[in-house]
């Protein structure tokens, strides 16, 4: 059965300069440059009926390409810090795309995401890490910023269940205009 989301792609110079910010936070599993994407709508643990439906459904999206940029790092968690993640600037385009797929997974019955979409990369999860450890190492890096990339398409990707995620592996790929 397998694990899918969607999601955009983290071009290589942008994982790059990401993973320049791995390492001095006891208690961080870095998640490995490869595995960074942005993740647009977590589908779950599907029969291969419903990864078939998901994937043809997918194939209707017409969008056109944007460009995004991350701006920025925090963390996730409050008090209790889970994750260290790169902020996306959000633009309409990554909305409007992301709110179609959420629109499409709940045609085939899959459950609405609970949350509100915060779009970001996530570089490490945290385990045991503390809140003034995490806060410390916001301080020096959190500032970090990219130039713009183009978003040309956007991916089905299956995973398996593992600690601190990944590996990632792309099962489609969808253009956008």
């Amino acid at each position: 059965m397998p694990r899918l989301f969607t999601g955009v792609e983290i071009p290589a110079d942008v994982g790059q300069a990401l993973g320049m910010l791995r390492g001095g936070l006891p208690g961080a599993r870095w998640i490995t440059p490869e595995n960074y994407h942005l993740a647009l709508r977590f589908i779950g643990d599907v029969d291969d009926v419903i990864a078939h439906e998901v994937a043809s459904l997918l194939g209707r999206v017409n969008r056109g390409s944007f460009e995004l940029h991350l701006e920025g790092l925090t963390s996730f968690g409050g008090r209790k810090p889970r994750a260290v993640v790169a902020t996306v600037a959000p633009t309409r385009a990554l909305l409007d795309v992301q709110a179609e797929h959420e629109r499409l997974m709940q045609r085939i019955g899959l459950e609405p995401e609970g949350r509100k979409y915060l779009p970001h990369v996530t570089l490490a999860r945290l385990r045991d890490a503390s809140s003034r450890d995490v806060a410390d190492y916001l301080a020096t890096r959190g500032f970090f910023r990219t130039a713009p990339f183009s978003v040309s398409r956007f991916v089905l990707f299956s995973s398996r269940a593992s600690v601190g995620g990944g590996p990632y592996v792309v099962e489609a790929s969808y253009p956008l205009n």
